[in-house]
């Protein structure tokens, strides 16, 4: 398994899928390893599971790393102001 590190935290696993997703999608969808394989059917269940035991290993860091990006969309996500589709779909009923 080869992590690309960023800050001393591994971006990603394999080539195209971030460690931090892998973690994101188990805790917001209560998925096993092998539910994520099947949503990640590109990593073996070895990398999956090498890759939660990082996490577990190094949780904080990860967790404040997740928090941090997470306070950072919301602030991009203000400052953006509303979305021109959202409000041409609340102006025609079609969004709350």
């Amino acid at each position: 398994m080869k992590y690309l590190l960023d800050h001393d935290v591994p971006a990603e696993i394999g080539r195209r899928t971030k460690v931090i997703q892998i973690v994101m999608d188990r805790m917001a969808n209560e998925w096993s390893a092998e539910e994520i394989r099947d949503q990640y059917p590109h990593l073996s269940l070895a990398q999956i599971h090498a890759t939660l035991a990082y996490y577990y290993d190094h949780q904080a860091e990860l967790d404040a790393q997740i928090e941090s990006d997470r306070i950072r969309a919301e602030e991009m996500r203000e400052q953006a102001g509303p979305s021109p589709v959202a409000e041409r779909l609340r102006a025609e009923g079609k969004l709350k």
